[in-house]
């Protein structure tokens, strides 16, 4: 299994890109590779997040920080860094790179202490548009639901989950994902198996 399904996202993307609706291009749901319908990806930090920072042989330096509303964390020795968007595994190297500098050989260990409520947007052609909590398993069919269902003005079959993916550090790609009301509610195969992850957003046109 690949760590991100950010690489299969976009050669779907690439695939499809002659397919179009009224809002642009996307991808549909049934195109897509099982694994990247699963919310498989690794954890990304937000802010929010309490983390467990242990610096070996440093109490000082050890302790609990939480993300900034800016995306960053400050600690001694290092006044700001980049913390959301990361992985703990990334943003551990980053901050043994950066106490290089004060230390010989420094060993960084990042830990996931407490994560901010997970939520999805759900927008368009809904009866109450919003934020709303997201529970794991929850699918797109799910996500309506929360939102008071379709509008009567509703297309059926314009339904898309947009997915911001992190393809390298700094790289963003965003896949426009279609999905049938028809196969939502059918209970079986791709658009119904299909998992929400945080960072998504459905949009019904």
């Amino acid at each position: 299994m690949p760590k991100t399904t950010a690489p299969y996202l976009a050669a779907a993307a690439l695939a499809l890109a002659s397919a179009c609706s009224p809002g642009g291009r996307y991808i549909q749901v049934e195109s897509l590779p099982p694994e990247a319908s699963q919310a498989g990806a690794p954890y990304l930090l937000a802010e929010g997040d309490l983390l467990g920072i242990r610096v070996y042989g440093q109490e000082g330096l050890s302790g609990n920080f939480r993300i900034r509303t800016d995306g960053k964390i400050s600690l001694p020795f290092v006044k700001e860094q980049q913390a959301a968007n990361l992985t703990t595994s990334a943003l551990a190297a980053l901050l043994q790179a950066s106490l290089k500098t004060f230390l010989v050989a420094p060993v960084v260990v990042v830990s996931l202490e407490e994560r901010h409520p997970a939520q999805v947007s759900v927008v368009g052609l809904v009866v109450q548009p919003g934020l709303y909590p997201l529970r794991p398993g929850t699918g797109v069919l799910q996500a309506v639901a929360l939102a008071g269902g379709l509008t009567r003005f509703a297309d059926r079959d314009a339904i898309f989950v947009l997915r911001t993916s992190l393809d390298r550090p700094g790289v963003r790609t965003t896949a426009r994902i279609r999905f049938g009301w028809k196969a939502l509610v059918s209970g079986r195969g791709p658009a119904a198996a299909f998992t929400l992850r945080e960072g998504d957003v459905v949009v019904v046109e």
